[in-house]
C-alpha cells in the first residue's frame, strides 16, 4: 500500500492535532455542539461573576434547561433519560467543565450518583416516583455518602438507620455534598443491622436539614452542603431493595469519575486555549511570547498531554458502551487525567504571568476547582492503591 500524498492529507487542526474528532459520529458530535452551545450562552457571561461571589445563583433554572438539552441522566434508559451512550455523556462532561468545574458536578451529582442509584438499585415504585422529574431537572437530587469523619474509607461510617416497627430512622451527617441545600430528593446511605443501604430520603422530611457550606476556595459556584438526619422517619419502602454493602454506592462513584475523566480535559483544554491565544498576542521583546522556544516548548507539551487524556477518555468510554469497563481502568483515567489536567493549568498560568491570576482568565479558576476535583471521588492516593492492587494482587489498604 503507497503512502498518501502530502498534498492529500487533511489539514492540520491545532485544536484537533492528533484527529481524535474521527472517532466521533455525527451524533456524538451534535450532542458535544449542543452542550457547548448551551455553556457559551448561559455560563461562560456569567461564572467569573458567581465564582467570584462564591454562589450559583438560578441554579434550579439551570438544572432545567440541562434537563431540556438531555444532559441530566444522560446515559440512563427510560423514565424521561436521553440514553446516550457512554462516549457522548463524556463529550457533554467535557464542555460543562470547559465552562467550570462546579457545572459538571451538579450535572455528575444528579445523574450518575442520585439518579444512578435510584436507576440501578431502586423500586420501580420508586423509579417513576423520582427519576422523570429528576430528568427533567425538575427534582435537584443530591447522593450521601462521605461524612465529617469517613471519606476515603466508607466502611467506616456512622449514618445509622434502625427499624422502628415498619419504618426506618436515619440518624446521621454527611459532608461536602453538592446540590445538597437545593435538593428536592437525597440518596443517603447508612449502617444497618443488615450491612450497609441505601435510602431515597425527601429532603422536606421532619428531621432532615441541609446547611450550605461557604468559605470555600475551591468549586466556588456550586452548591456543597452538610446534610444532618436527625431521626428522620421513612417508610419501609424508602430503601434501595436491590443492594446491600459498599457495592452500591461503589458502583455508583465508579459512573460518575468516569464522568471527571472526560471532565477533567474540558478543564484543562480552556485553560491550554486562554494560553495559546495570549501566547499569540502578547508581545515581549519585540515579538509575540509565543515565538520563544520555551513557550513553544510548554505549549508542545501541554497539547500532548491534553490529547492523550482525551484519547484515554475515549477508549475508556468506548469499554463503558461495549460492557467492557473496569472500576480499575477508571480509577486509571481519574488519576492520570486530573494529575495532567491541573499541570496542564498551572503551566499556562506561567504563560499567563500576572494575568493568569486574574478572573479575567479562566485559568486559575480552573485550576483551583481541579484541586478539589483532585481529591473527591477517591484521592490520588486511593487510586494509586486501587491501581497497586491490581498490578501486583497485594492489597495494600491496610
Amino acid at each position: 500500500m503507497s503512502a498518501t500524498s502530502p498534498s492529500k492529507l487533511p489539514p492540520f487542526d491545532p485544536s484537533d492535532p492528533i484527529g481524535i474528532d474521527d472517532l466521533l459520529a455525527p451524533e456524538d458530535l451534535a450532542i458535544r455542539g449542543t452542550v457547548r452551545s448551551w455553556a457559551a450562552d448561559r455560563v461562560l457571561p456569567h461564572i467569573a461573576d458567581w465564582y467570584e461571589r462564591g454562589e450559583l445563583p438560578g441554579i434550579r433554572d439551570l438544572a432545567r434547561e440541562l434537563g431540556s438539552i438531555g444532559a441530566l441522566g444522560m446515559s440512563l434508559e427510560g423514565y424521561g433519560c436521553a440514553g446516550a451512550t457512554a462516549v457522548q455523556y463524556g463529550l457533554a462532561c467535557l464542555e460543562l467543565e470547559a465552562a467550570d468545574s462546579g457545572i459538571r458536578s451538579l450535572v455528575s451529582v444528579q445523574g450518575s450518583l442520585a439518579m444512578y442509584a435510584i436507576h440501578r438499585f431502586g423500586s420501580e415504585e420508586q423509579k417513576q416516583r423520582w427519576l422523570p422529574g429528576m430528568a427533567a431537572g425538575e427534582i435537584i437530587g443530591c447522593f450521601g455518602l462521605t461524612e465529617p469523619d469517613h471519606g476515603s474509607d466508607p466502611a467506616g461510617m456512622r449514618t445509622y438507620a434502625k427499624r422502628d416497627g415498619t419504618d426506618w430512622l436515619l440518624t446521621g451527617r454527611k459532608m461536602w455534598i453538592t446540590n445538597g441545600s437545593v435538593a428536592g430528593v437525597a440518596v443517603v446511605w447508612a449502617r444497618t443491622d443488615d450491612g450497609i443501604r441505601g435510602f431515597v430520603v425527601p429532603t422536606d422530611a421532619p428531621g432532615f436539614s441541609a446547611p450550605e457550606i461557604k468559605h470555600k476556595w475551591s468549586l466556588r459556584a456550586s452548591v456543597t452542603s452538610e446534610l444532618v438526619l436527625d431521626e428522620v422517619r421513612l417508610p419501609a419502602d424508602a430503601v434501595l431493595p436491590d443492594v446491600t454493602g459498599l457495592k452500591g454506592p461503589l458502583s455508583c462513584l465508579s459512573h460518575a469519575r468516569y464522568g471527571i475523566v472526560w471532565g477533567a480535559m474540558g478543564a484543562a483544554r480552556a485553560s491550554f486555549e486562554a494560553a495559546v491565544d495570549y501566547a499569540k498576542t502578547r508581545e515581549q521583546f519585540g515579538k509575540p511570547i509565543g515565538g520563544f522556544q520555551l513557550t513553544q516548548a510548554k505549549l508542545a507539551d501541554m497539547a500532548v498531554e491534553l490529547h492523550k487524556g482525551i484519547l484515554l477518555a475515549h477508549h475508556l468510554g468506548q469499554r463503558m458502551d461495549a460492557g467492557k469497563l473496569r472500576p480499575e481502568q477508571v480509577s486509571f483515567g481519574k488519576l492520570n487525567n486530573v494529575r495532567e489536567a491541573i499541570e496542564i493549568c498551572r503551566t499556562s498560568r506561567t504563560i499567563l504571568g500576572a494575568n493568569g491570576i486574574s478572573l479575567e482568565y479562566p485559568v486559575m479558576r480552573h485550576a483551583t476547582n481541579l484541586e478539589s476535583v483532585l481529591t473527591y471521588e477517591g484521592t490520588v492516593e486511593m487510586h494509586q492503591l486501587v491501581l497497586g492492587k491490581a498490578l501486583t494482587g497485594l492489597d495494600a489498604f491496610r
